[in-house]
Protein backbone atom coordinates (compact mmCIF):
# COMPACT_ATOMS: atom_id res chain seq x y z
CA UNK A 1 0.00 0.00 0.00
CA UNK A 2 2.43 2.53 1.19
CA UNK A 3 4.77 1.96 -2.34
CA UNK A 4 1.71 2.38 -4.25
CA UNK A 5 0.87 5.27 -2.56
CA UNK A 6 4.60 7.00 -3.24
CA UNK A 7 4.29 5.74 -7.07
CA UNK A 8 0.95 7.75 -7.32
CA UNK A 9 2.60 10.88 -5.42
CA UNK A 10 5.40 10.58 -7.41
CA UNK A 11 3.24 10.72 -10.77
CA UNK A 12 1.81 13.37 -9.36
CA UNK A 13 5.28 15.23 -9.10
CA UNK A 14 6.08 14.72 -12.35
CA UNK A 15 2.93 16.04 -14.21
CA UNK A 16 3.40 19.25 -11.75
CA UNK A 17 7.27 19.54 -13.33
CA UNK A 18 5.72 19.43 -16.80
CA UNK A 19 3.71 22.23 -16.26
CA UNK A 20 6.65 23.94 -13.83
CA UNK A 21 8.04 23.17 -17.65
CA UNK A 22 5.57 24.36 -19.89
CA UNK A 23 5.02 27.81 -17.50
CA UNK A 24 8.37 28.90 -17.70
CA UNK A 25 8.53 28.94 -21.54
CA UNK A 26 5.50 30.83 -21.55
CA UNK A 27 6.99 33.50 -19.24
CA UNK A 28 11.00 33.68 -20.58
CA UNK A 29 9.09 33.67 -23.87
CA UNK A 30 5.74 35.62 -24.16
CA UNK A 31 5.40 37.41 -20.74
CA UNK A 32 9.31 38.70 -20.09
CA UNK A 33 11.08 40.50 -22.89
CA UNK A 34 14.60 40.60 -22.02
CA UNK A 35 16.71 43.89 -23.04
CA UNK A 36 18.93 43.00 -26.16
CA UNK A 37 22.82 43.47 -26.08
CA UNK A 38 22.61 47.00 -27.32
CA UNK A 39 20.94 48.35 -24.57
CA UNK A 40 22.46 50.77 -21.70
CA UNK A 41 23.61 49.39 -18.11
CA UNK A 42 20.85 51.55 -16.48
CA UNK A 43 18.28 50.15 -18.70
CA UNK A 44 19.16 46.61 -17.97
CA UNK A 45 19.13 47.45 -14.05
CA UNK A 46 15.79 49.06 -14.94
CA UNK A 47 14.66 45.88 -16.32
CA UNK A 48 15.88 43.64 -13.57
CA UNK A 49 14.44 46.31 -11.12
CA UNK A 50 11.08 46.24 -12.24
CA UNK A 51 10.45 42.81 -13.09
CA UNK A 52 12.43 41.94 -9.49
CA UNK A 53 8.85 40.41 -8.33
CA UNK A 54 8.10 38.49 -11.52
CA UNK A 55 11.52 37.22 -11.42
CA UNK A 56 12.14 36.12 -8.05
CA UNK A 57 8.74 33.93 -8.38
CA UNK A 58 9.89 32.72 -11.25
CA UNK A 59 13.14 31.88 -9.94
CA UNK A 60 11.47 30.10 -7.13
CA UNK A 61 8.78 27.68 -8.65
CA UNK A 62 11.21 27.01 -12.07
CA UNK A 63 14.15 26.17 -10.07
CA UNK A 64 13.18 25.50 -5.97
CA UNK A 65 9.77 24.21 -6.14
CA UNK A 66 10.84 22.06 -9.50
CA UNK A 67 13.86 20.64 -7.20
CA UNK A 68 11.73 19.56 -4.24
CA UNK A 69 9.23 17.85 -6.79
CA UNK A 70 12.00 16.41 -8.44
CA UNK A 71 13.43 14.98 -5.20
CA UNK A 72 10.14 13.67 -4.82
CA UNK A 73 10.35 11.66 -7.92
CA UNK A 74 13.93 10.32 -7.77
CA UNK A 75 12.79 8.89 -4.55
CA UNK A 76 9.62 7.05 -6.30
CA UNK A 77 11.80 5.55 -8.96
CA UNK A 78 14.03 4.42 -6.92
CA UNK A 79 11.68 2.75 -5.01
CA UNK A 80 10.25 1.06 -7.99
CA UNK A 81 13.57 0.41 -9.76
CA UNK A 82 15.90 -0.89 -6.87
CA UNK A 83 14.68 -4.63 -7.39
CA UNK A 84 15.60 -4.79 -10.65
CA UNK A 85 19.49 -3.27 -10.39
CA UNK A 86 20.78 -2.71 -7.60
CA UNK A 87 24.11 -1.07 -8.54
CA UNK A 88 22.48 0.88 -11.26
CA UNK A 89 19.69 1.96 -9.50
CA UNK A 90 21.56 3.65 -6.85
CA UNK A 91 23.93 5.17 -9.34
CA UNK A 92 20.60 6.53 -10.76
CA UNK A 93 19.14 7.48 -7.10
CA UNK A 94 22.67 9.47 -6.97
CA UNK A 95 22.56 11.30 -9.89
CA UNK A 96 19.08 12.24 -9.50
CA UNK A 97 19.91 13.59 -5.81
CA UNK A 98 22.69 15.41 -7.09
CA UNK A 99 20.56 17.16 -10.35
CA UNK A 100 17.80 17.75 -7.63
CA UNK A 101 20.69 19.94 -5.37
CA UNK A 102 22.06 21.94 -8.82
CA UNK A 103 18.17 22.97 -9.77
CA UNK A 104 17.75 24.05 -6.24
CA UNK A 105 20.92 25.70 -5.61
CA UNK A 106 20.49 27.56 -9.14
CA UNK A 107 17.36 29.11 -8.00
CA UNK A 108 18.51 29.82 -5.05
CA UNK A 109 21.63 32.00 -5.92
CA UNK A 110 19.53 33.44 -9.09
CA UNK A 111 17.22 34.75 -6.52
CA UNK A 112 19.53 36.60 -3.65
CA UNK A 113 22.18 37.38 -7.04
CA UNK A 114 18.93 39.11 -7.96
CA UNK A 115 18.27 41.36 -4.70
CA UNK A 116 22.03 42.15 -4.43
CA UNK A 117 22.52 43.45 -7.78
CA UNK A 118 19.31 45.74 -7.18
CA UNK A 119 20.96 47.15 -4.21
CA UNK A 120 24.23 47.71 -5.95
CA UNK A 121 22.83 49.35 -8.66
CA UNK A 122 21.15 52.12 -6.90
CA UNK A 123 24.83 53.62 -6.51
CA UNK A 124 27.38 51.60 -8.86
CA UNK A 125 25.87 50.16 -11.42
CA UNK A 126 28.58 48.99 -13.52
CA UNK A 127 29.78 46.48 -10.72
CA UNK A 128 25.92 45.46 -10.21
CA UNK A 129 25.80 44.41 -13.46
CA UNK A 130 29.51 42.86 -13.29
CA UNK A 131 27.64 41.17 -10.54
CA UNK A 132 24.68 39.88 -12.31
CA UNK A 133 26.72 38.32 -15.12
CA UNK A 134 28.96 36.37 -12.99
CA UNK A 135 25.58 35.07 -11.02
CA UNK A 136 24.37 34.20 -14.47
CA UNK A 137 26.92 32.44 -15.49
CA UNK A 138 26.98 30.23 -12.29
CA UNK A 139 23.34 30.05 -12.42
CA UNK A 140 23.64 28.75 -15.71
CA UNK A 141 26.37 26.11 -14.88
CA UNK A 142 24.32 24.28 -12.23
CA UNK A 143 20.78 24.13 -13.07
CA UNK A 144 20.30 25.92 -16.82
CA UNK A 145 22.32 25.49 -19.18
CA UNK A 146 24.17 22.09 -19.03
CA UNK A 147 21.83 19.23 -18.50
CA UNK A 148 24.47 16.13 -18.52
CA UNK A 149 23.57 15.17 -14.73
CA UNK A 150 19.63 15.02 -15.79
CA UNK A 151 20.49 13.39 -18.93
CA UNK A 152 22.37 10.73 -17.30
CA UNK A 153 19.33 10.32 -14.66
CA UNK A 154 17.07 9.64 -17.35
CA UNK A 155 19.40 7.71 -19.36
CA UNK A 156 20.14 5.19 -16.38
CA UNK A 157 16.39 4.82 -15.21
CA UNK A 158 15.07 4.14 -19.28
CA UNK A 159 18.41 1.31 -18.96
CA UNK A 160 17.33 -0.02 -16.21
CA UNK A 161 13.43 -0.23 -17.29
CA UNK A 162 14.83 -2.20 -20.21
CA UNK A 163 16.44 -4.87 -17.96
CA UNK A 164 13.69 -5.21 -15.68
CA UNK A 165 10.38 -4.40 -18.42
CA UNK A 166 9.24 -2.10 -16.31
CA UNK A 167 8.39 0.81 -18.26
CA UNK A 168 6.24 0.72 -21.84
CA UNK A 169 8.79 0.56 -24.55
CA UNK A 170 7.54 4.06 -26.21
CA UNK A 171 8.45 5.84 -23.16
CA UNK A 172 11.95 4.10 -22.60
CA UNK A 173 12.75 4.76 -25.82
CA UNK A 174 11.60 8.47 -25.19
CA UNK A 175 13.72 8.28 -22.36
CA UNK A 176 16.75 7.49 -24.21
CA UNK A 177 16.06 10.43 -26.05
CA UNK A 178 15.60 12.85 -23.58
CA UNK A 179 19.28 11.03 -21.95
CA UNK A 180 21.18 12.15 -24.91
CA UNK A 181 20.13 15.13 -25.48
CA UNK A 182 20.85 16.15 -21.72
CA UNK A 183 23.87 14.57 -22.30
CA UNK A 184 25.11 16.36 -25.42
CA UNK A 185 24.07 20.01 -23.99
CA UNK A 186 27.73 19.65 -22.91
CA UNK A 187 28.18 20.68 -26.13
CA UNK A 188 27.59 24.88 -26.56
CA UNK A 189 24.58 24.60 -28.39
CA UNK A 190 20.75 25.59 -28.04
CA UNK A 191 19.48 23.02 -30.23
CA UNK A 192 20.43 20.28 -27.69
CA UNK A 193 19.10 22.24 -24.70
CA UNK A 194 15.91 22.52 -26.44
CA UNK A 195 15.13 19.13 -27.67
CA UNK A 196 15.94 18.26 -24.10
CA UNK A 197 13.54 20.63 -22.73
CA UNK A 198 10.66 19.77 -24.60
CA UNK A 199 11.43 16.09 -24.60
CA UNK A 200 11.71 15.87 -21.14
CA UNK A 201 7.79 17.73 -20.58
CA UNK A 202 6.60 15.12 -22.91
CA UNK A 203 8.74 12.30 -20.75
CA UNK A 204 7.83 13.87 -17.22
CA UNK A 205 3.63 14.29 -18.41
CA UNK A 206 4.09 9.99 -19.75
CA UNK A 207 6.47 8.87 -16.81
CA UNK A 208 4.14 10.77 -14.35
CA UNK A 209 0.30 9.43 -15.74
CA UNK A 210 2.03 5.85 -16.30
CA UNK A 211 2.64 5.81 -12.38
CA UNK A 212 -0.67 7.33 -11.49
CA UNK A 213 -2.27 4.56 -13.37
CA UNK A 214 0.19 1.55 -13.09
CA UNK A 215 1.61 1.81 -9.35
CA UNK A 216 3.12 -1.39 -9.11
CA UNK A 217 6.79 -2.76 -10.02
CA UNK A 218 6.24 -4.50 -13.28
CA UNK A 219 3.80 -3.75 -16.76
CA UNK A 220 3.72 -6.02 -19.10
CA UNK A 221 3.76 -5.12 -22.57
Amino acid sequence: MEFKKIQKIGGVCAILEAFIYISAFIVYGSVLSYPNADVSIQEELNFLADNYIILSIVNLVCYVVFGILLAVLVLALHQRLKNYSSSFSKLAFVFGIIWVGLVIASGMIANIGLKSVIETGIKHPENAMQIWSTISVISEGLGGGNEIVGGIWVLLLSGIAIKGNLFSKPLVFLGIIVGIAGVLTVYPLDLFTEIFGISQIIWFLWIGIFMIRKPVALVEN
